[in-house]
């Protein structure tokens, strides 16, 4: 099974253009609910940060970023932009992160969960590095159940790129993901974007 890695090393330098042209109004509105949520003592972790889209638009909301990805590629890309002096970039695979437990107050995981090969693994490892009861935010496209025959065109073109979509959410069955494997979700919303976009906020919970 493979995990997308040259898929994302080949497009990063126009991932930026592709996220504005298909999701920027989502993002916005993102960028807006974590604001509500995200406090300015939070040290946060982003995993699979991509170019940093989303690291860069919750700087200002909280004390530290830790963005990472495990693309070599795209984490490159974002360092090459003008970051404040609390966002780091650094290599990281979701499935097996190098920080130790209770390390975090948040972890962001946004549009990465459909795509990981072994999502379960991401979300343990999540829970272990956040704080208890600490804050998880996991935006995800939603695939499952396709009807739009443009969206079903997009991922077949997708697939030929090279681009695998692992697991198939509709969002119902992604909250229950979620509630399944340690956490408590607190808001969702459906955003529109390329695909139906699921904005999830929950809560780690521990024994």
């Amino acid at each position: 099974m493979g995990d997308n890695k040259e898929f994302w090393n080949r497009y990063s330098g126009i991932y930026d253009f592709v996220m504005n042209w298909s999701s920027k109004k989502a993002y916005e509105e993102m960028y807006h609910l974590m604001s509500e949520v995200l406090k300015a003592d939070m040290r946060v972790l982003e995993v699979a940060t991509g170019t940093g889209l989303i690291a860069l638009g919750i700087a200002k909301f909280v004390r530290q970023v830790e963005a990472t990805d495990f693309s070599p590629k795209m984490i490159e890309t974002a360092k090459k932009k003008a970051a404040p002096s609390n966002v780091t970039f650094s290599i990281e695979d979701a499935t097996a992160l190098s920080f130790a437990k209770d390390s975090f107050d948040a972890v962001i995981i946004s549009n990465a969960l459909h795509i990981i090969p072994d999502p379960v693994a991401a979300l343990v490892n999540i829970h272990r590095v956040l704080k208890p009861g600490g804050l998880l935010i996991a935006p995800t496209f939603s695939h499952g159940h396709l009807e739009n025959s443009d969206r079903n065109l997009k991922a077949k073109i997708l697939k030929l790129l090279g681009f695998e979509t692992y697991s198939k959410w509709t969002p119902e069955e992604y909250i229950g993901f979620i509630e399944k494997n340690g956490f408590a979700v607190r808001r969702r919303k459906v955003l529109s974007a390329a695909f139906p976009l699921i904005y999830l906020e929950s809560a780690a919970l521990f024994p």
